[in-house]
């Protein structure tokens, strides 16, 4: 991992996780996470980079506190 990366993600307090390489079944969890947020996400217009990252935000907390899944019960 590059230093610019590294201390991007330790900017916003994020670790960098690899998965096992040609083992596509590691990642199904994260890709799932991205083709859900991209398809709520894309559906608005951003002109200005803090939209989207607000929007990104906001998609954070539904997607961990309100949408179905079984860890929420």
């Amino acid at each position: 991992m590059s230093k610019p990366l590294a201390q991007y993600l330790k900017s916003y307090r994020t670790q960098h996780v690899r998965g096992r390489p040609h083992h596509p079944q590691t990642q199904g969890k994260i890709e799932r996470y991205h083709r859900s947020m991209k398809a709520i996400v894309k559906l608005d217009t951003y002109f200005y980079p803090w939209e989207l990252e607000h929007a990104i935000a906001d998609f954070v907390v539904y997607y961990n506190t309100q949408r179905y899944h079984e860890s929420l019960d």
